[in-house]
């Protein structure tokens, strides 16, 4: 079966950025000229995936506002001649379908994937976090995509960070996967961010997974685990377990490529910062710019 949906949870209230994200959804902070969330739905579309929808919360109707068309702002643009901010505003617009539901309570990542359930229906679906930009240049959810497709079951992606960072993101065990390539991997176990000390590998799970529809079961099932929150990893976990015959079995992809974090303030400068240098109409300046006033404040 062709994958086709994707599912963005944003319903998050986003703490680390206030008093920014007062009024403003941390989703929609900019990274450079575009909201984060833009970056993600591009992502989505770039492997093939044109029906989109956000998990929101209250506070989030800017993000609708963002996908949808602005008439008045459009006409001002079409009577000024300017084609150029015109083609911008609609870019977003017309990227893809893209659908909204809330999160009524914010119950943790696996309740927020759960109300998905109606609208993806008995087919598989990849889960993209708005926190976790990929570069555009570097392949992850096309490849996590076809092997889905080839060997069914689950499949989320790691990646290897300093074993003393492995406490902030959910951790896997894995084994080498006979006939694949030593960066696809069968998952043994999951946990959600352990002491360092108790961790199993320094592979921690980040945001884009592709999920057999046989979750939301489990969803449907699994008590509250860390934080008080309904964790995916805790669905994944069971899921690693149940026969295949089922939708169960999970698979990890490990990722080498450029991954931007935006849920942290000091991340999220530094994510700005390398997409900025590596823009070609923004970079060269500002990479000249920015040594400058990095060899100015050093000395």
């Amino acid at each position: 079966m062709t994958i086709h949906k994707a599912v963005i949870p944003a319903a998050g209230l986003g703490t680390r950025f206030l008093p920014a994200t007062k009024s403003t959804p941390k989703e929609m902070l900019p990274v450079v000229d575009k909201p984060a969330i833009q970056y993600v739905v591009e992502e989505a579309v770039a492997a093939g995936l044109d029906d989109v929808l956000l998990i929101t919360g209250r506070s989030k109707r800017t993000l609708a506002d963002h996908f949808d068309a602005v008439p008045e702002l459009e006409a001002v643009l079409e009577s000024k001649g300017d084609a150029e901010r015109l083609a911008k505003v609609r870019e977003s617009t017309e990227l893809a379908n893209v659908h909204f539901v809330r999160q009524g309570q914010p119950k943790g990542l696996g309740h927020a994937v759960l109300q998905a359930k109606r609208h993806v229906g008995d087919e598989p679906f990849a889960v993209l976090l708005g926190d976790d930009l990929i570069d555009e240049r570097d392949d992850l959810l096309a490849p996590m995509l076809a092997l889905q497709e080839r060997l069914g079951g689950s499949v989320i992606a790691l990646l290897e960070v300093p074993r003393e960072q492995i406490s902030s993101y959910g951790c896997a065990a894995v084994e080498a996967l006979e006939g694949e390539d030593e960066d696809t991997v069968r998952i043994t176990g999951l946990v959600e961010k352990p002491p360092v000390d108790e961790a199993p590998s320094n592979l921690a799970i980040i945001g884009r997974y592709v999920l057999h529809p046989a979750v939301f079961e489990v969803l449907e099932n699994t008590a509250p685990g860390r934080g008080g929150e309904i964790q995916l990893t805790d669905a994944l976990a069971t899921l690693m377990n149940t026969p295949a015959e089922q939708g169960g079995g999970v698979t990890g992809v490990v990722f080498r490529g450029r991954r931007y974090d935006t849920g942290d303030r000091l991340d999220y400068l530094k994510a700005v910062v390398r997409i900025a240098v590596d823009r070609p109409d923004l970079g060269p300046d500002f990479k000249d710019w920015l040594e400058k006033y990095v060899a100015g404040s050093m000395s």
